[in-house]
């Protein structure tokens, strides 16, 4: 009984990163699931839905802007796997991520495998949890600033996010180390 995990949210400007956790059934089947980077919204979220109802176990975790700012976000990201994992209501035998790198400290033994988001059913349905959830944080982030458009763009260094900071400055949820936001920050002198 494997665990695949993944992650989401690591390039946007702002917002959470999110991680997800599965554990699937070994005969389970979904057509259609992979990497969620390769599936329209609509069908990430049919997915999301089967995988939820049909998971031996799954979890959803997340590393806040300030745990972003204070860890890096790679570090964060490796927490919100790690919490991800530890939130499993059933502990599996083995825990694959998608990637080069590990956490530290899990429970059980672990491996990565990169490209495994495509490759490993699992680790596909923890991409699309992961991408689903950091998604709603991005609607309900929309529906409090609707100027910034991240219904659209999710959070990333598009041209329209980018001009949206310029007109309306950065958001508390804005990653300030991030190179953009610190850039505009720097010229506007503010923190």
């Amino acid at each position: 009984m494997i665990a695949g995990v993944d992650e989401a949210g690591r390039g946007p400007l702002v917002g959470s990163v999110f991680a997800a956790a599965v554990i699937l059934p070994s005969d389970y089947d979904l057509p259609g699931l992979t990497d969620s980077k390769k599936l329209s919204e609509k069908r990430r979220d049919a997915l999301a839905a089967a995988i939820k109802q049909h998971a031996i176990a799954y979890a959803v975790a997340s590393a806040d802007v300030a745990e972003i700012a204070t860890l890096n976000i790679l570090h964060a990201t490796m927490l919100a796997m790690q919490r991800a994992v530890n939130a499993l209501h059933r502990l599996p035998e083995e825990i694959v991520i998608d990637g080069n790198r590990l956490p530290e400290n899990l429970p059980v033994p672990a491996r990565a495998v990169i490209g495994g988001d495509a490759l490993i059913p699992a680790i596909s349905a923890a991409s699309i949890l992961a991408k689903t959830a950091r998604d709603a944080e991005m609607y309900a982030l929309h529906a409090l600033h609707p100027q910034y458009g991240f219904d659209r763009h999710k959070g990333y260094g598009t041209a329209q996010h980018l001009a949206a900071i310029e007109a309306h400055g950065v958001l508390p949820q804005h990653r300030r180390d991030f190179a953009p936001i610190k850039k505009w920050l720097r010229q506007h002198g503010a923190q």
